[in-house]
């Protein structure tokens, strides 16, 4: 599996020098992708308030505050940087739902297996994907991230990356994983008016080919939209299912 520089630069995201030289620069809050405003209705339907949730690469994002603020319970943030995590760590000293450690994606050792209902992604993996040894660092991450799920869990993962680039390293049976692929168009996006009465439903799943693919004649809304993978840890009762539902099953 090849590097994934559909949208890389020069910057080594997966070093942790290159996110402690940034969030000393500059300290104030920064959400990828999306915010939690966009993401609710998908965090909502797939994600219990009960839930354990591991928020990966959090940077000095809003996102876990905002889902306390929703009503969530418990969720555990972690990222390399060292200087993000100590900043985080004074902001949210008085939020017990909170909590906040320095770690690498590709070792959370410090956990047990089954650990957590949910893990959240919001572009950990692009930007392990952008940096050096990015296949190896990707099946670490995600070797982890599926260990520590437990059976029924699931692995929310929000992208840049299509299925063409995304699927290989997502469906490998070792994850056991049940893959459904949404997609949401980029923060300010304005859909043309022609297309407004044939606008599709964000909520509506995309079907995926028997390759893992999208349909050849599927179009995005917007180029830039960003991917969002709901990958449910099988339990003994599901493991012979297919790993994602083919377009037979949902047309």
């Amino acid at each position: 599996m090849q590097r994934d520089v559909s949208s890389c630069n020069t910057y080594n995201y997966g070093d942790a020098l290159y996110w402690d030289a940034r969030y000393v620069q500059d300290a104030l809050s920064f959400d990828w992708y999306q915010r939690y405003s966009s993401l609710r209705p998908f965090v909502r339907s797939f994600v219990p308030t009960s839930s354990r949730v591991l928020m990966v690469g959090c940077g000095n994002s809003l996102m876990s505050e905002d889902m306390v603020n929703d009503g969530y319970e418990d969720i555990m943030n972690v990222d390399i940087s060292s200087v993000a995590i100590e900043m985080m760590q004074t902001k949210y000293a008085s939020v017990p739902q909170l909590k906040y450690m320095q770690m690498d994606v590709r070792d959370m050792s410090y956990f047990a297996d089954d650990s957590f209902d949910t893990v959240i992604d919001k572009g950990t993996l692009d930007s392990l994907m952008c940096g050096s040894d990015a296949p190896l660092s990707a099946s670490r991450m995600l070797g982890e991230v599926s260990r520590l799920i437990k059976p029924g869990g699931t692995y929310f993962l929000i992208t840049y990356g299509d299925p063409k680039v995304r699927m290989p390293h997502l469906t490998r049976s070792a994850y056991n994983w049940k893959i459904s692929l949404y997609i949401i168009p980029r923060p300010g996006f304005k859909r043309p008016e022609s297309c407004s009465s044939s606008a599709k439903s964000c909520m509506e799943a995309i079907p995926i080919t028997s390759e893992g693919m999208l349909p050849h004649d599927y179009v995005l809304e917007d180029p830039d939209s960003h991917f969002i993978y709901i990958c449910k840890k099988k339990d003994e009762e599901e493991a012979q299912l297919p790993s994602y539902p083919l377009m037979e099953d949902v047309l």
